[in-house]
């Protein structure tokens, strides 16, 4: 019971990480590759724990947007968070999409929390494509044991375009900010 309390404290706490941190699904692909912890649990646990600190580094955000952002740049944001609602159909395909894709979370939900979108459908979807995609990964891990995955997880982490993406995702968070949605959309 200990080995997955501390496996679900190290995904949340990841997961509360607005950069730079390790992709969960490689968390849960060493556990599987190199403990005897069952799957399904680690695929659970890891979900909750995932979309929990998800959900708390929107929050975090949203309140730190709060605080600190000029009430031009939180006016863009409110702006980007209306066209985003009033096209329900096409958020919710790109939500679906996000949800099962291996992409960084932090910078989206960052910028949900800076346009203060509904969180709990977000994080909804989020867990549920998480489910998915970890159970792939997961079971990935266990039908390779024979492969080095130290080797993996120091090529994912430390590669040039890993880091570049971060950063790039970064800049594209800081660039959402400052668009004049408004006028942008013809709001």
């Amino acid at each position: 019971m200990a080995d997955y309390l501390i496996f679900f404290a190290l995904v949340l706490g990841i997961n509360l990480l607005p950069a730079f941190g390790p992709p969960t699904w490689s968390i849960i692909a060493l556990y599987a590759f190199n403990s005897d912890l069952e799957l399904v649990p680690l695929v659970l646990l890891g979900a909750i724990a995932a979309a929990s600190g998800r959900f708390l580094l929107a929050h975090a955000t949203r309140l730190l947007g709060a605080r600190y952002l000029s009430d031009r740049i939180q006016a863009n944001l409110d702006a980007a968070r209306e066209a985003l609602e009033k096209r329900r159909r096409n958020s919710l395909l790109a939500l679906g999409l996000f949800a099962l894709s291996p992409v960084p979370s932090a910078q989206l939900f960052e910028a949900a929390g800076l346009t203060r979108l509904r969180l709990l459908p977000f994080t909804a979807a989020f867990f549920a494509g998480r489910i998915v995609s970890y159970s792939i990964y997961g079971y990935t891990a266990q039908g390779i044991r024979s492969t080095s995955m130290g080797e993996v997880l120091r090529e994912g982490l430390g590669s040039a375009f890993g880091i570049a993406i971060q950063v790039a995702m970064l800049a594209a968070l800081v660039l959402l900010a400052h668009i004049d949605w408004r006028k942008r959309l013809g709001l």
